[in-house]
């Protein structure tokens, strides 16, 4: 690949552009260009502070106090101010604090910073920036749930202030003010604790004072805050980093605070990391980290496994978990931050040595700037606990139904014949796939929003072929705009002062992939409304109703920057610095992406926006996708894909994957095949590859890994109905797609670090992908007293609360169905999802021990917004007692008042009928039988349907098939055994 940059830049470049863009032997993260906590001023200082009170042990007194006079009591809100001591005869530090009950059962707590609020500070360098705290992240992150909670009782003293709440007043939180901390309770035990080991920072606002202006034993003048001895100020004032100097023109401003968990062992959440599931220890433990987990969102190049290091996305939300209970935090920051993790053992009994004591997770959390701004969620459940963070930053987007099929994807397609080349070759091999990809070769010299005339002379006629199977096409548009003559988007975003600016505040020039760059603000509202109107058709030509969009690099990433990313002292509109927002960056560019996709169709035809997105923070999955970036074709990178994404699923993000396949290198053909079946069950489902790469389409692999990988699609797109169903539920309630087991075993104590197989949704569906070369069989872990049929041959496994052994030769999923659940399918295979759209339905319904099962189906017409207006089927399926029955789950207005876009959808409906119900685990009793009863509301008699049974064999479990029952799909029904 070959870019073009002035000439007296080429030098200083050349190595950053090497390590971009050539594909190398040897793959490993560069570390040197990523800070330590060491290299963190703010960080280093809020560990030495933990270090510090750890030392003085008992006789550390935290110095902030909750000044009971200046209490304030209203209607679910708590205020006052907390008083942070300087020592004996210096000004005590006024920080005002609002505790907010909600009527969710969550509660936040906020502290700001009185003189920085009031603009009573000096900024240095003659910064333009603002005085005051960040103050905005709510603005992005939050959109809804913020309902206080008027009926909670508080009462107070001067000690301390209690505080009863939540459901039928369960929560109970208990504010002490000297020294301020806060016990939250449920059911009278305790939960979660702010500053009980006493380790709350707020690094109040100080002039600079040079030290040799003050003489040895000279006391501080009025208003002036002492120097404390010892305190480390290398930091406070500048840092360098990389051969980029940070200005801070508001000096020291961190802020940190420790949150403990007691008697909880496990702690999962706070994406995105190449770690473990259940996360581990940071300070202390045999198998700690060195370093706190970090987020900060970064272009991190050949990323490492099992790591704390940052990545390109951050969710500051954890959950704690023991047996039958769940709590979380969701520390709504958008700065810098990083988190250290203790697991400390706790023995009620002094002489026990730890035997039969309990583990206490100690947390500490610290951001560079910002307010001090926490959530705290009491559950009870996993369940609870997610759908109270879900109602504050929103549900994931409900996507068009092609977005959770199958993408195919490399950097890149290179010409518009290869693209309809690729889609010809996939319909003769009789693989199925929805969507192509175009990364940015596609542009002309790496301008967005233009086609390269000699490589892609026809885009529309692209686009014509895609559309005749219902597939789709995605483009690439990064933040960076192309500094060049002659380009009108770059001319606009200069003449209307829309990109971000430099410290100076004069327009932020930096290095990406076009070579010199500037970087639309999206924190502004005219630079949104511009944004938009650079998607209308008649501006970006060649694009179509079936063209969506892809937003890399947007956390920023800056060849030339620190860190890969920008400058910190940067200036975005309303003059926030960008170390404020570095976090929440990238979603603004995604959120002005999906803004126009919507803006580029009249209103009455909108259909849902489909983005993908690398950068993300919370919130960002009301916005469309995410994946975990440049992985590498090895087993280890698809083992980790699994922790990774269950992590984004608990963490509100679900609709989440990774590059199947793997982003950088060859993969052998049996890790690509591996990578395919695991690829089925990320809900996010695309292959991708470097340029530098073998070309790796499914048909190119060669038989038998074209047959296998062609299987693991089909049942990708037969199991399409169940996906759907999730995304749904997960669109309404925010619960995960994919399910870990702590989530759907929340007290099966002896499984709460697993992290290599996982449930789809409320489905039953149970998947162990293959991660390991050579093997043969896989062990998959079961809960005690359930029963399991394998997915394929009905082969029955009881759980004991241990692993059993399944075969997992090359072209077998381990894939199991638990009892009890009835799973919604589609079987004839088609090229893309948009044909299956009337083709009907088969049942699976998976009997436990007491006859009994159930599942649902939710279903619309899979691209429009018309089902907010009732144009929808969903359906509840029940068997009990030999029957089984179909009932409206729709909303009651829905059903008993409908729209006519209801009635019309339904209308439609009426040919897309049930053609197949399997009954696994079917009675011997039914042997012999030939048919069954089928009733259906509407129809005036009953009919007959053909059944057969069949007796299960080699350890398989019996069944029954009715053949065409032709029952509709959105109507009431039920089928007698």
């Amino acid at each position: 690949m070959v870019i073009m940059f002035s000439a007296q830049r080429w030098g200083q470049l050349l190595p950053l552009l090497l390590a971009f863009c050539l594909f190398r032997s040897a793959l490993t993260v560069k570390h040197e260009g990523f800070k330590t906590c060491e290299q963190s001023g703010f960080c280093k200082r809020n560990r030495a502070y933990a270090d510090n009170v750890a030392t003085l042990g008992n006789s550390w007194t935290s110095p902030y106090t909750l000044s009971s006079k200046t209490l304030k009591i209203n209607n679910g809100y708590i205020t006052g101010t907390l008083l942070k001591s300087l020592g004996e005869g210096i000004q005590s530090v006024e920080l005002p604090v609002k505790i907010t009950f909600l009527q969710s059962g969550a509660a936040r707590v906020t502290v700001d910073e009185k003189k920085r609020r009031q603009g009573g500070i000096e900024l240095r360098h003659g910064s333009q920036a603002r005085k005051e705290r960040y103050d905005e992240a709510s603005k992005w992150a939050i959109v809804g749930g913020e309902k206080p909670d008027s009926s909670a009782e508080v009462s107070t003293s001067s000690r301390e202030t209690v505080v009863n709440y939540g459901p039928d007043n369960r929560y109970r939180a208990v504010i002490s003010h000297s020294p301020f901390s806060i016990d939250f309770f449920r059911d009278d035990q305790l939960h979660v604790k702010l500053n009980g080991k006493g380790l709350m920072n707020m690094e109040q606002w100080r002039p600079k004072v040079e030290k040799s202006e003050i003489k040895e034993n000279e006391e501080p003048k009025e208003g002036e805050q002492p120097i404390v001895q010892g305190e480390d100020e290398s930091t406070w004032w500048e840092e360098t980093f990389g051969g980029n100097t940070d200005s801070k023109p508001r000096g020291p401003e961190s802020v940190g605070l420790d949150i403990t968990f007691p008697g909880y062992e496990h702690v999962y959440g706070i994406p995105g990391h190449a770690s473990s599931l259940s996360l581990k220890q940071t300070r202390g433990g045999s198998d700690a980290y060195e370093q706190p987990y970090r987020l900060y969102n970064s272009d991190v190049f050949e990323y490492e496994m099992n790591s704390p290091m940052t990545l390109y996305g951050a969710i500051p939300f954890m959950q704690a978990h023991r047996k039958n209970s769940t709590v979380g935090v969701f520390w709504l920051n958008a700065a810098e931050t990083w988190i250290d993790i203790v697991k400390r053992k706790v023995s009620s009994n002094p002489l026990s040595l730890g035997i039969g004591g309990k583990t206490d997770t100690e947390t500490h959390w610290f951001s560079e700037s910002g307010l001090l701004d926490i959530f705290v969620f009491l559950g009870p459940t996993p369940k609870d606990v997610i759908s109270q963070y879900s109602e504050l930053t929103g549900y994931t987007q409900l996507p068009q139904q092609f977005a959770i099929a199958y993408h195919q994807c490399r950097w890149n397609y290179v010409t518009d014949e290869d693209v309809r080349d690729v889609d010809k070759k996939m319909d003769r091999a009789r693989i199925p796939y929805d969507v192509i990809w175009l990364d940015i070769e596609y542009t002309d010299g790496k301008k967005y929003f233009t086609w390269d005339a000699h490589t892609f002379a026809d885009p529309l006629g692209m686009g014509k072929q895609l559309d005749s199977h219902d597939r789709k096409l995605v483009v690439i548009i990064d933040p960076h705009i192309k500094n060049e003559g002659n380009y009108p988007v770059v001319d606009q975003l200069k003449s209307k002062s829309f990109g971000v600016k430099n410290k100076d505040n004069n327009l932020y020039e930096g290095w990406c992939w076009p070579g010199s760059s500037h970087w639309v603000d999206c924190f502004n509202p005219a630079a949104l409304e511009w944004w938009k109107s650079l998607f209308t058709y008649s501006s970006f030509t060649g694009t179509a109703s079936n063209t969506f969009l892809w937003n890399d690099m947007n956390e920023p990433s800056v060849f030339n920057g620190p860190e890969t990313t920008m400058p910190k002292d940067n200036i975005h509109h309303g003059n926030w610095e960008h170390r404020d927002v570095h976090n929440i960056n990238g979603m603004t560019f995604v959120n002005a992406t999906y803004h126009a996709l919507l803006a580029r169709e009249p209103p009455a035809s909108r259909r849902r926006p489909f983005v993908l997105t690398r950068s993300y923070y919370s919130g960002s999955q009301r916005l469309g996708a995410m994946w975990t970036g440049d992985n590498q074709a090895e087993w280890s990178h698809l083992a980790a894909s699994i922790p990774m994404l269950l992590t984004q699923n608990i963490a509100g993000f679900p609709f989440a994957g990774a590059d199947v396949g793997g982003f950088f290198g060859n993969p052998s053909k049996e890790l690509l095949t591996r990578w395919y079946q695991a690829g089925a069950f990320y809900p996010f489902f695309r292959g991708h590859a470097h340029i530098d790469t073998r070309r790796r389409e499914p048909y190119l692999a060669g038989e038998p890994y074209t047959s296998i990988i062609t299987q693991a699609l089909r049942l990708r797109y037969q199991l399409l109905p169940a996906w759907y169903t999730a995304f749904h539920a997960a669109s309404v309630s925010g619960a995960p797609i994919l399910q870990p087991h702590y989530y759907a075993h929340p007290s099966d104590e002896a499984a709460f670090a697993i992290e290599d197989q996982f449930y789809l949704g409320s489905t039953g569906l149970l998947a162990k992908p293959v991660v390991t070369e050579g093997a043969e069989t896989v062990s998959i872990y079961l809960p005690p007293g359930e029963t399991y049929y394998d997915y394929f041959t009905y082969v029955t496994h009881v759980g004991s609360g241990s692993s059993v052994t399944i075969p997992a030769p090359l072209d077998k999923i381990p894939l199991l169905i638990k009892a009890g659940h009835i799973i919604p399918r589609k079987d004839r295979p088609r090229r893309s999802s948009g044909l299956m759209r009337w083709d009907p339905y088969t049942l699976v319904v998976t009997l436990g021990s007491n006859g009994e099962a159930e599942g649902s189906l939710y279903v619309d017409d899979g691209e429009s917004y018309e089902y907010e207006d009732g144009a929808y089927i969903h359906r509840h399926f029940s068997f009990s007692s030999g029957t089984l029955k179909s009932s409206d789950l729709s909303a009651d207005t829905d059903a008993s008042k409908p729209t006519k876009k209801r009635k019309e959808y339904l209308k439609a409906m009426t040919a897309v009928r049930v053609e197949k119900v399997v009954i696994v685990g079917a009675p011997k009793e039914w042997k012999g039988r030939s048919e069954v009863k089928v009733e259906e509301e509407g129809a005036k008699l009953a009919r007959t349907a053909e059944m057969t049974w069949f007796e299960g064999e080699g350890g398989a479990t019996s069944w029954a098939v009715v053949r065409d029952p032709g029952m509709e799909i959105g109507k009431g029904w039920t089928i007698e055994f």
